[in-house]
């Protein structure tokens, strides 16, 4: 039930106080009404604060909430119903995330904390926001859409895809046993 004229930013996974959420939702009051998040995870704790940030910024049209457990079936549906794929974490060691949005072919936009920069190239497969800012992020997201980035960025993630198949790594194993 998603409009067709929307930008779409998907924040998915479990819902926890350092992935920024409530970043991403301060980032959507600095962006145009087309600008819609869509949450698909389960939250971890309560989503009050959620709740409360979404009600005094106004965005509750703009943040459509699948506040619950993403069965594996219906992990594509929300990567294909995306636009992009946004993390803009405040901490973070590495994330799963990246990889699902890789499978789909989703350019990810995600903050440089930990070592979320290591599975996406930027300005190649995806945007790097310098810092977990609310307004970096925004920016980010705006240039994503006026640059229109995706198109390019799609087509690397399948090249790399490509590059790093079990095909690509068997023959590079094979290549390298035949030169020992």
């Amino acid at each position: 039930k998603l409009s067709k004229d929307k930008k779409y930013l998907l924040f998915f996974g479990f819902i926890r106080d350092y992935k920024g959420l409530d970043l991403l939702i301060q980032a959507l009051t600095n962006l145009p009404e087309e600008y819609h998040i869509i949450v698909a995870g389960e939250s971890y704790g309560s989503f009050e604060k959620y709740e409360n940030l979404i009600s005094e910024t106004n965005t509750n049209e703009r943040v459509h909430l699948f506040n619950r457990y993403i069965s594996d079936n219906e992990v594509h549906t929300f990567f294909s119903a995306a636009d992009v794929c946004v993390l803009p974490y405040k901490d973070a060691t590495q994330s799963g995330i990246t990889a699902i949005a890789n499978n789909f072919n989703l350019p990810v936009i995600a903050t440089d904390v930990g070592g979320l920069k290591e599975n996406v190239r930027h300005n190649e497969t995806g945007l790097i926001v310098e810092r977990p800012e609310s307004i970096l992020i925004a920016e980010a997201i705006e240039r994503y859409f006026t640059e229109n980035l995706r198109d390019q960025f799609t087509i690397n993630i399948a090249e790399e895809k490509t590059d790093n198949s079990w095909e690509n790594f068997a023959k590079r194993v094979l290549e390298f046993s035949e030169s020992i």
